[in-house]
């Protein structure tokens, strides 16, 4: 048996509006500014990835689309059916150097 260490930090989560209202503080905007700034952003990465483009952020991070290989799943309320999942495509987001150093120190 492994012995993981208890974990103690609690599950906080950011909403849109609260990454909003920080996102218009720290830049100076208007919250309406800041809502079309981030659906600007947001909107330009989704276009990227459905275009096979990978969005770097050089520090922060990367944004690219993978290919999930198609694979064979199991029904949870019925073990013995067999599913035939057919391949997708994923969005995934990989941290760069900076970000995880950032959050390291926390």
């Amino acid at each position: 048996m492994i012995n993981y260490p208890a974990r103690n930090y609690k599950e906080v989560f950011m909403n849109k509006a609260e990454l909003l209202a920080n996102m218009a503080e720290k830049s100076q905007l208007t919250k309406a500014e800041a809502e079309r700034a981030l659906n600007a952003f947001l909107s330009t990465v989704e276009e990227a990835l459905i275009n096979g483009e990978k969005v770097q952020l050089v520090g922060f991070g990367t944004f690219e689309a993978r290919e999930r290989k198609a694979r064979e799943g199991r029904n949870p309320r019925n073990p013995e059916q067999v599913i035939k999942i057919p391949k997708s495509m994923a969005p995934v987001f990989k941290a760069g150097k900076s970000l995880k150093e950032a959050v390291n120190k926390k």
